[in-house]
């Protein structure tokens, strides 16, 4: 009897049916949201094995570095190749033959 007008009044109260799954949310998330963001703070703790932090420092790659292997290349002989759609075939948007590959493929 007890059980019948609980499932009554969880079927008629919009507060029990709706409100209260709505804070159990927003609860457990604040308590989930609190575990996550800790193993970020966690992870900060950690120490780095003396071995590994002098390689880090031994191949440390500078922007500057980089920016003289660019400077010292030239693009003047790029082309500028458009990929295919779905529906086009790449192998004729490409400039390339499709008959000379047909016959690559089959032999």
């Amino acid at each position: 009897m007890f059980a019948y007008a609980v499932r009554r009044a969880l079927r008629k109260s919009k507060t029990l049916r709706y409100g209260v799954p709505v804070l159990l949310l927003i609860v457990g998330g604040s308590f989930g949201l609190r575990e996550f963001s800790q193993i970020r703070y966690d992870a900060v703790k950690i120490k780095i094995d003396p071995e590994l932090a002098k390689k880090l420092k031994m191949n440390k790659v500078s922007l500057e570095s980089e920016c003289e292997k660019i400077k010292d290349s030239t693009f003047d002989d790029w082309k500028n190749i458009r990929g295919p759609r779905p529906w086009e075939d790449p192998d004729l948007l490409q400039g390339r033959n499709p008959e000379i590959l047909k016959t690559n493929k089959t032999t």
